[in-house]
């Protein structure tokens, strides 16, 4: 099974942002040189930046998403081809 790197990327992204907005509403500020205000929004604008990437791309895992991602590629290829024929 092959995971693209990007998947695993906005994986990672997605779970240090889910990690950073716990810990901040725990009361733990894992940036301690930030002011709360500005730490505050800046977690909150990566956690929604993170989470609308996440859900916006097609992440695939398991080897049967990845596999349909493979032949959805190669229709988008041989559209791309007969559009140029015409």
């Amino acid at each position: 099974m092959k995971v693209t790197a990007s998947t695993v990327a906005r994986t990672i992204v997605l779970t240090i942002a889910l990690a950073n907005q716990i810990l901040t509403a725990s009361g733990i500020n894992p940036l301690p040189f930030a002011e709360e205000t500005v730490y505050e929004l800046l977690t909150a604008l990566f956690t929604l930046g993170a989470a609308a990437v996440a859900w916006w791309k097609n992440n695939s895992f398991t080897e049967e998403a990845i596999e349909a991602d493979e032949y959805m590629n190669t229709l988008k290829e041989k559209k791309k081809k007969e559009e140029l024929c015409r």
